[in-house]
């Protein structure tokens, strides 16, 4: 049987702490207290390995906060002590048998989706999809262009791969071919809007302090932010009796 992985009586949202924890657990568990006070229904995490970011100026620092061997369980516990189911974004096929045991769902990023549009395999997908498990895919195609855009395994999200975008980005002209947004702008009318128009997952950023050195700083909320957001995306919940 599939795990349904977001609720069909509300809008399921994830607080991405991806690379923002900076390989420390206490950062990591503040984040995700953080994301269950606003509300939020799960917290994403990204598991890539050294080839993958080898070329990055602060390789070391960012590898500690991919989700591996040595962490995993660690971060499993977090989230049990919190209360807060979490998953994590494969960039390599290993790391879906790595995470397997303790995901019930996968994330594919856009980039790793660009593949599938041009009529090429995705080891990734393929690995995921041997599992009875959902998977949440970034894109900024509509999945309908796929003849498996229908799977009953596969979700889509609506995805612009500019960090930070701006609003003028944005065509939400055909968001509803989606069934939900992943959000990389500081605005948060953005979010808010796909919530509006039918996004029934939400994923947008999170940072522990928008003042210090966090990767993904440009494109995360704050705390105070994120609580704005679901305040707001609960309250249209209750005017459209969800």
């Amino acid at each position: 049987m599939l795990i349904l992985w977001y609720k069909l009586s509300s809008i399921f949202v994830v607080a991405e702490i991806g690379v923002n924890w900076d390989g420390d657990f206490d950062i990591a568990k503040q984040m995700m207290i953080t994301a269950k006070k606003a509300g939020c229904d799960a917290v994403k995490f990204q598991s890539f390995n050294e080839d993958i970011i080898k070329d990055h100026p602060e390789k070391s620092r960012l590898l500690s906060t991919s989700i591996a061997e040595n962490n995993i369980e660690l971060i499993n516990d977090l989230s049990k002590s919190v209360g807060i189911e979490w998953f994590s974004t494969p960039m390599y096929p290993e790391a879906v048998t790595l995470l397997d045991s303790f995901v019930n769902r996968f994330k594919i990023r856009e980039k790793d989706s660009r593949d599938l549009f041009e009529k090429k395999n995705s080891p990734i997908l393929d690995e995921i999809l041997k599992l009875d498990k959902e998977v949440i895919i970034s894109s900024e195609k509509s999945p309908k262009l796929l003849k498996n855009f229908g799977s009953q395994k596969i979700r889509w999200l609506y995805c612009v791969p500019k960090y930070p975008c701006q609003i003028t980005d944005f065509d939400f002209t055909n968001i509803q071919e989606f069934d939900g947004f992943s959000n990389h702008c500081p605005q948060l009318v953005v979010p808010l809007t796909s919530a509006i128009l039918g996004a029934k997952i939400i994923e947008i950023h999170i940072s522990y302090d928008k003042s210090g050195n966090y990767f993904d700083n440009n494109v995360s909320f704050d705390a105070h932010e994120l609580c704005q957001l679901l305040t707001l995306i609960r309250q249209y919940e209750k005017i459209i009796k969800f």
